[in-house]
């Protein structure tokens, strides 16, 4: 039983944020390099896959949104399997939308103050590089698939870096604080391409989502809150770039 559990595990992070976390490591080593310092390279994070061809572009778009998702419905298919409905297990049925909303606003600022000034302050110290939250043209689709990119991490990494991974590594006998530094450690690691300051403060907001969800096991604010913090840094991008100068 112990080793089909760690076999799944290792079989869902490979196709997902595991495989994402490996390539994000070798990302950075060729960055460190490449004889410039990390605060001289960017990392695009919405980048344009057709350009001048707006509808391509939508639909590469909306393909790559959908499939993102793959790896968290199979996370949850997995935990079906287990007998219980897995939308209440994670805590991702809407029964408690306001419990789910307020906290999940209340994480968004939490972090996403905080985590800006930390961002600003890595690039200063040159350990991390200039990210771009979005490079797409503004067309009449451009917010709406922030948006939608956003929601996808949010559900993607909070389904199976939280949910999932901390009831397999629960049921392979774990304590508490191993699991915590496991689910911290893989979101950091997999926003290594961005610099040490993007493992740093992904992992640390790793670790207050992995006690959030300790506590209240529910990963609904979880979502919220990731869909916030992303859909704040896509669209005010988008929207703020040529006319705030630190911005570019």
């Amino acid at each position: 039983m112990r080793r089909r559990i760690r076999n799944e595990l290792l079989l869902v992070l490979g196709v997902s944020l595991g495989q994402s976390a490996v390539y994000s490591i070798v990302d950075l080593l060729g960055k460190l390099s490449s004889g410039r310092v990390l605060a001289a390279q960017s990392s695009v994070l919405n980048p344009t896959h057709a350009p001048g061809r707006p509808w391509l572009d939508l639909s590469f778009q909306l393909v790559g949104i959908l499939f993102g998702l793959v790896p968290a419905f199979l996370a949850l298919h997995l935990l079906g399997r287990d007998g219980e409905r897995h939308s209440d297990r994670l805590g991702l049925r809407p029964v408690r939308a306001g419990f789910d909303l307020r906290y999940g606003v209340g994480l968004a600022a939490l972090i996403g103050i905080p985590g800006l000034g930390f961002y600003f302050v890595s690039r200063a110290m040159g350990i991390n590089t200039t990210v771009v939250p979005e490079a797409l043209p503004m067309l009449w689709w451009t917010v709406p698939i922030l948006v939608l990119s956003a929601a996808q991490n949010a559900i993607l990494e909070e389904v199976v870096v939280v949910g999932y991974l901390m009831t397999r590594l629960r049921e392979l006998a774990w304590g508490l604080p191993a699991m915590v530094l496991a689910s911290s450690l893989l979101r950091g690691s997999y926003h290594l391409y961005q610099g040490f300051g993007g493992f740093i403060g992904n992992a640390v907001m790793g670790s207050v989502f992995a006690l959030f969800y300790l506590r209240y096991k529910r990963i609904g604010p979880l979502v919220v809150a990731h869909t916030l913090l992303d859909t704040a840094a896509f669209v005010g991008y988008a929207l703020l770039k040529d006319h705030v100068a630190f911005l570019n």
